[in-house]
């Protein structure tokens, strides 16, 4: 098979197409053949060596894909070949034709979702619910800022969050961005390049007593900012951060505010499987729509590393083998 090594960390030009055996499941273990693959920020800073998780070299990136299951190992029950599933974690890595995965990581792709569909929900759909449910404590009624609106975390944390009732307001960086948000269901959109976008947002909250909710994609950038937004009892909940913030804490005080965190690595079983059951029932109703923004060939894996870390997000980006 076809399948994406990394044999030293590095920029993009590290990630190489090489021929490989495919991989033969274990007890307890299922094996996919990928139709599309999901690439996720977390994986440019895993093959930089940069990030506190580093896989032993050489290595296939990747834990997102969608397609068809073709062997299924001792002991696995509820999963069979040729069942239509999406994974949310690889043994082997999903930048391939093949991938093995834990039985628990495959999940049932409802007929309406497309492979490439698939392969954009398990990071970037578990990080939203995440970041909004389960550590955010979200209410209807709420209202809630989604910081980079546009990106695979951002259109999934705003379908979530109109799904559970929430008033939401996104931003992008681009026209275009600011019509996909709006498109997802935000109440309102803001451009954060424009002047006098916090003034914007601070008076689309006001009626609402100021943001409960801030879901921060770029916290070294944003989140001094964030603070002066929060209405009583607010919560931000950081989900992505590229360096240090200086904070004003008494910005906390004023509104006995939170700052909260988030990595998926830290999911317990239990509230795991919740998330991929809330999922399965919102892709299945039609509420979750992943957006697909940009599809590119398995041997560009490069170029979708230089992608996804743009400041000029617009959906997902999936990888064809």
């Amino acid at each position: 098979m076809k399948a994406i090594r990394v044999a030293e960390f590095g920029g993009p030009g590290v990630l190489q197409m090489v021929e490989m055996p495919e991989p033969v499941p274990g007890p307890g273990e299922v094996r996919v053949r990928l139709r599309a693959i999901g690439v996720n920020p977390v994986e440019t800073y895993i093959r930089a060596g940069v990030y506190a998780h580093k896989p032993a070299l050489p290595y296939t990136p990747g834990g997102d894909g969608a397609g068809v299951v073709d062997a299924v190992g001792s002991g696995v029950t509820g999963i069979a070949v040729g069942d239509r599933v999406y994974t949310s974690g690889s043994l082997t890595g999903t930048y391939a034709e093949y991938a093995v995965c834990a039985a628990a990581r495959v999940h049932a792709l409802p007929d309406a979702v497309t492979f490439a569909q698939g392969a954009a929900i398990g990071v970037p759909y578990g990080t939203a619910y995440r970041a909004v449910v389960q550590r955010g404590g979200l209410l209807a009624g709420e209202c809630v800022l989604v910081h980079g609106a546009s990106g695979g975390v951002g259109t999934a944390a705003v379908q979530i969050a109109r799904a559970l009732g929430a008033f939401v307001i996104g931003t992008a960086g681009t026209t275009e961005g600011c019509a996909l948000v709006t498109a997802q269901g935000a109440h309102a959109v803001v451009n954060h390049r424009e002047g006098g976008y916090l003034e914007r947002i601070r008076g689309l909250a006001e009626a609402r007593g100021g943001v409960q909710l801030v879901v921060e994609m770029l916290a070294n950038v944003n989140l001094g900012h964030d603070l002066g937004l929060l209405g009583p009892r607010g919560r931000v909940v950081v989900v992505g951060s590229r360096g240090p913030v200086e904070i004003n804490p008494r910005a906390l005080m004023g509104c006995d505010g939170d700052i909260r965190a988030m990595t998926l690595f830290n999911v317990a079983p239990e509230d795991y499987m919740r998330i991929h059951a809330a999922l399965f029932a919102g892709l299945e109703s039609g509420a979750l729509r992943p957006v697909v923004g940009r599809e590119l060939a398995l041997a560009d894996a490069a170029e979708a590393h230089r992608a996804v870390i743009e400041d000029r997000a617009y959906g997902k980006i999936v990888l064809l083998p």
